[in-house]
């Protein structure tokens, strides 16, 4: 017989026991332990969870016996009995991962009524109206969640039942009314299932802990993880809870806190409560909550408590708290706490204070702020000209600031759909679900009419670093006929529409936007960050303005600056197209002559931008087609304008074509065919080095990159032309200059030759995106169109270009970086694909000992504060 525990009491775990209690279970437990008054009850493991799915999503008989045997000691300790017809258990059935995945995961409440345990209800509490509405939530949340009956079908019945009753909300019902609901709702249910809603408490509860299980797998949830890192295999755990009841009457209520306000850190308690309620009318945005400072005006004694206990937790996590609590005739209960999700702005401040107050050491505050929260701070806020301009239309609660302009989308569907096309919106809804999530992430911003700052919208724009106003009563939406209304005036999905979510407004015109500054807290926070970590961090840049945003945002120079882009503008295309369709070395030559001048001026711009920090140039890489026209119209049209006839234009086009472009001829293999383009990249590179430093004084030390080196005799012959070249360019100067050459690492057979390719290379720099793609086999571009279904069926939970692949791709990188170092001690290594701005990628090239990352300008603050958090981490 196995001796796997699978189910632990509240009273038998801790907060270290997270990977297997899940968050919410370790901290029910650990606020056990310190006599905080939790309703008592048991965790099902995330083992047991994973067991589920590998038994074919089947909860073994072992698990099922442990829940049984847990059930018994709960009803022991609370006195009452699931299914008793005198003192009836009732629970909750919540989900918790050991990352908080806010409203991604399903919640049943009230589980254990029946027919006869509502009529007991009842007689116990001597309030059948509170009894009633309890068992019509329950139905509703049962066959919502764990049998699959749409909510809606619900909601249309209550609406029904408050019209034929002129109740404006659920809470003007009466018992009687409830009563004739529940019929209702079983009806339904019978129509909908085909069977009778199970009244027997045990299948109710083994049902719903299966449905949470379930719902570790459903798209939002797989959607949430995909963003926030976290691995399908963690499993969820699920907590079963004696209930406390909200909804009791007016000495009874529900609501949610914060330690710390999550929008702007402030340190004073920052939440919601709804008298006569429970829990999900607080997050679920359904009616609109009050402040907690209300609570110390209608109940001192158990504001004063309250406050105690928040106190008490913060001090004991060292962190903002997000709690949830509930009032039972005047009796207070903690139903949870976590460490709050709060905004970028927020997250800095409350790290900053909780070093001065000598609660967190710099280190242990580097680790309490996510690296990409900080992507938020980095974005666009209004110009204040524009924004003195404008006029408010409307003002909701400003759930999670920055600032977002775009046109109105209403479904999460279409906000997807029209930002894939280029289209800025924001999703405007009367309230956000769950299941908005991909809609959500798309949006500029999210506008709703109802919920709180604790509302599903509020609590996931806060964490994705979306501007989000919530709780706008003023607007009408109307989602079928896609209109917006706001006093008087009809928006439609072709309007634009601006929204503020540190103050709240709503403008119905277009606002622009201005870049923001790293100052305050950020720049304190960072400071520290910078102090701490060891792997530099460098930006991936073409142009001057390019490198100076990047410097701004704390780049310690360019890893990756693509000479290609460089050509592509207006002024200087023709003068490459000429040089590819040169029939001869002396007419590329000219061709290139014309060049020259324009890329020595473009590195002249980004030297005196980056003011002599170290700069990586790569030599040209892409196929030459790319330079070219394909439709017929053009190519006639560029014909003309260089002298030759259509045909041969064509002809030259045609014979450039590849089957497989980007294996093809490009990077290196362009200078081996045409040496001619290597010596006049080289050539301004030296030469704006020269003039900038006669002009600045500025001491530029030029790192050359040969681009798709896989073999040691490429690097050779292109090495050999960019020192001869130099060489040239200095004795005509009479200026000595320091120069390195090395290559890209983004061929397997580089990686795996790197200790030949190292006795010529003096630096390494991974370009990741080829070195996925061609260690994957599959093309960056056309792996969109399948990858879906790879996620669908859990062959990949990530997008390799996103975040690194650490086992295949990572592999590679350790042997070249072993290989390198063995022929070259001193060789700098960096990487400069994509993944150099992801945090778990930085921290897998902290760990094999690289250099540098280099990102875009606008993930260099993330960079940096990852790399910090990867040296933490390492001493640990």
């Amino acid at each position: 017989m196995a001796n796997n525990k699978y189910v632990y009491l509240f009273s038998e775990g801790n907060a270290s026991m997270k990977n297997l209690l899940g968050g919410k279970g370790a901290n029910l437990a650990e606020m056990t332990t310190l006599g905080i008054p939790v309703p008592q009850g048991f965790t099902v493991t995330t083992e047991a969870c994973n067991k589920y799915y590998d038994d074919g999503r089947v909860i073994a008989k072992e698990v099922i016996d442990q829940i049984n045997t847990s059930i018994v000691e709960l009803e022991r300790i609370t006195g009452k009995q699931f299914g008793s017809l005198e003192k009836p258990l009732l629970v909750s059935v919540r989900s918790g991962a050991r990352a908080s995945m806010p409203g991604m995961m399903d919640t049943i409440l009230n589980l254990g009524l029946n027919d006869e345990a509502v009529e007991a209800m009842a007689k116990l509490t001597n309030n059948p109206r509170f009894a009633y509405d309890s068992y019509r939530r329950f139905i509703q949340m049962f066959s919502d969640v764990v049998m699959g009956v749409e909510k809606r079908l619900y909601e249309d019945l209550l609406d029904q039942m408050k019209e034929r009753k002129g109740a404006k909300f659920d809470t003007d019902l009466s018992a009687e009314d409830l009563k004739e609901l529940v019929v209702e709702f079983k009806a339904l249910y019978k129509k909908e299932k085909g069977e009778d809603f199970p009244s027997d408490p045990k299948i109710q509860l083994i049902e719903a802990i299966t449905a949470v299980f379930r719902s570790w797998d459903n798209p939002r949830a797989i959607v949430y993880r995909r963003l926030n890192d976290i691995p399908g295999s963690w499993g969820t755990a699920v907590n079963v809870q004696e209930m406390v009841f909200g909804n009791k009457g007016e000495t009874s209520g529900t609501g949610v806190a914060f330690s710390r306000n999550p929008a702007n850190g402030e340190n004073h308690i920052y939440g919601e409560y709804l008298m006569n309620a429970q829990g999900e009318d607080v997050v679920a945005g359904i009616r609109t909550p009050q402040p907690i400072a209300q609570l110390k005006e209608q109940n001192p004694a158990i504001y004063d408590q309250f406050e105690k206990i928040v106190n008490t937790l913060e001090n004991h996590y060292r962190d903002m708290q997000d709690m949830e609590f509930t009032i039972e005739e005047g009796t207070l209960y903690f139903l949870q706490t976590r460490n709050g999700k709060r905004t970028a702005p927020a997250a800095l401040k409350i790290a900053v204070d909780l070093v001065e107050s000598g609660m967190l050491t710099k280190e242990e505050a580097i680790l309490k702020v996510d690296p990409r929260q900080l992507d938020s701070l980095l974005h666009p806020a209004f110009d204040a000209a524009g924004l003195k301009a404008a006029k408010p239309v409307a003002k909701g609660l400003p759930a999670s600031p920055g600032a977002a302009c775009g046109k109105i989308a209403f479904t999460a569907e279409e906000a997807k759909e029209r930002a894939e096309n280029g289209e800025s919106v924001v999703l405007v809804r009367l309230e956000t679900s769950p299941e908005d999530i991909e809609g959500m992430v798309a949006a500029k911003g999210i506008l709703t009419v109802r919920g709180g700052m604790t509302s599903h919208a509020a609590v996931v724009a806060r964490g994705m670093g979306t501007c989000c106003v919530a709780g706008c009563g003023d607007l009408k939406v109307n989602e079928a006929n896609k209109t917006l209304e706001v006093n008087g005036t009809v928006l439609t999905s072709n309007d634009y529409i601006s929204i503020e979510g540190s103050t709240g407004n709503v403008y119905a015109e277009q606002i622009k936007t201005v870049a923001p500054e790293i100052t305050g807290h950020f720049a304190t926070f960072m400071g520290w960050a910078d102090d701490i970590r060891k792997l530099k961090v460098r930006t991936n840049a073409d142009t001057p303005r390019d490198a100076k945003q990047a410097v701004e945002f704390g780049a310690e120079g360019i890893g990756l600056c693509r000479t290609e882009h460089m050509f592509f503008a207006e002024d200087r295309i023709a003068a490459v197209r000429e040089m590819i369709v040169a029939k001869t070395v002396e007419q590329r030559k000219k061709a290139l002559e014309k060049l020259l001048p324009m890329q020595r001026a473009d590195f002249i711009g980004i030297y005196e931008a980056l003011e002599e920090r170290p700069a990586t140039i790569r030599f040209l890489d892409p196929p030459l087609h790319e330079f070219l026209p394909t439709a017929e119209d053009d190519i006639r049209e560029l014909a003309k304008e260089m002298g030759l006839s259509f045909e041969e234009l064509k002809a030259t086009i045609e014979g450039l074509h590849e089957f497989n472009p980007m294996m093809g001829h490009r990077g290196c293999r362009l200078a081996v065919s045409y040496p001619e383009i290597a010596e006049m990249q080289t050539r301004a590179v030296i030469e704006a080095a020269v003039e900038v430093k006669k002009n600045k004084g500025y001491n530029i030390v030029p790192e050359i990159m040969i681009p798709l080196v896989g073999e040691i005799k490429e690097l050779k012959y292109v090495k050999d032309i960019v020192v001869e070249t130099a060489k040239k360019v200095m004795e005509e100067k009479g200026v000595e200059l320091e120069y390195h050459v090395g290559t890209m690492i983004e061929i397997p057979r580089a990686a795996l030759t790197a200790d030949a390719i190292a006795k010529e290379a003096e630096f390494f720099s991974f370009g990741t995106n080829d070195l996925t793609q061609m260690t994957f086999g599959f093309s960056r571009d056309d792996a969109a169109k399948f990858l879906k279904d790879y996620y669908d069926k859990k062959i990949y939970e990530q997008d390799p270009f996103a975040k690194l692949d650490q086992t295949g791709v990572g592999q590679l990188m350790e042997i070249a970086c072993q290989k390198g170092k063995s022929v070259r001690p001193n060789i700098k290594l960096g990487i400069c694909g994509e993944h150099g701005g992801d945090p778990s990628s930085v921290e897998f090239c902290h760990n094999l000992g690289l250099n540098y990352v280099s990102c875009s300008p606008f993930r260099v603050p993330v960079a940096r504060l990852a790399a910090a958090q990867a040296q933490v981490n390492n001493k640990r």
